[in-house]
């Protein structure tokens, strides 16, 4: 991201490298105790949801205050080292950092006994925390880039399903009696939805052959096109993958374009890759010699 760049050289470079980046030792260890804390926090917020664990309230509700103080804390150094630190807070992983430690905070300004269901999704609000985990994956950069080139594709997959489901989903409002759970068409939506996706509740179902026969072409649509969206989502990987592993570069004697980025002659014809062609003539007095006497300035 280009909104990620570290401050002037001094102090604020150096805690740079150990926050955003790895590879060092200090910042694998920073990284790995940050993912350790993220993980223990939101065990932390599952386990204060279990009535067995409610003795343990008073546990939770430290733990969590000094989650938050660290994250907080955490936060505010990564906004430190930053040159534009304003930026960042508009990144996807600025905006989860900020909802990882707003809920706790919000808490202090909100009633509790008012605003209870309030105060409830604010705990929930939490569990965002575990999104943070994306930014020490590798592989979830060629995830999202596939999800961003083949998102028209999806929406447009999801808007013929929807038409499939209403035109259905109507159809079966009309044929089917109100006792069967068939009351408006919104509710029949519901049912499409559920039978399209073969889940099958059961809770709502036809009672009349049309409406059965229908039921069966709807799960056999379901069937037939819930492939689509992972056929192009992993075309899209597959490109993701082979634009990081390959080069675009063309061999200059086939034209061979399926190289490693760090291949140094072709695979098919073995030509030289670089830009600077070696002189053949170098390269045979080089080969010439033995190995002993062979230099790398020959080549």
């Amino acid at each position: 991201m280009s909104q990620i760049r570290p401050a002037k050289a001094g102090p604020r470079t150096r805690l740079f490298q150990i926050i955003f980046e790895s590879d060092t030792r200090l910042a694998k260890a920073f990284d790995i105790a940050l993912i350790l804390s993220i993980l223990a926090s939101v065990a932390i917020v599952m386990l204060d949801s279990v009535n067995r664990f409610k003795h343990y309230g008073d546990f939770f509700y430290i733990a969590e205050w000094g989650f938050t103080l660290l994250f907080t804390v955490e936060l505010g150094l990564r906004l430190y080292c930053l040159e534009r630190p304003l930026r960042y807070l508009t990144t996807f992983f600025g905006i989860i950092d900020v909802l990882s430690i707003l809920p706790t905070w919000l808490a202090l300004i909100i009633p509790g006994a008012q605003s209870l269901l309030v105060v409830r999704l604010l705990r929930v609000l939490r569990i965002f925390r575990i999104l943070r985990l994306m930014q020490f994956v590798g592989e979830g950069r060629l995830l999202v880039d596939a999800l961003k080139r083949s998102w028209h594709q999806i929406l447009l997959f999801l808007c013929t399903v929807m038409m499939i489901v209403i035109i259905f989903s109507s159809v079966v409002y009309l044929i089917e009696p109100r006792e069967a759970g068939f009351t408006s068409i919104p509710k029949a939506v519901y049912w499409g939805i559920v039978t399209l996706t073969t889940v099958g509740y059961g809770d709502i179902s036809p009672v009349t052959p049309l409406g059965q026969f229908i039921s069966v072409m709807v799960m056999l649509t379901g069937y037939s096109i819930i492939a689509i969206p992972t056929g192009v989502f992993s075309a899209e990987v597959i490109r993701s993958i082979r634009a990081e592993r390959y080069s675009d570069e063309a061999c200059p004697g086939c034209g061979y374009d399926r190289h490693e980025r760090n291949a140094r002659y072709c695979l098919r014809c073995g030509t030289w890759l670089n830009e600077e062609t070696p002189d053949p003539r170098k390269v045979r007095r080089a080969l010439s010699k033995p190995p002993s006497d062979r230099s790398d300035t020959d080549t």
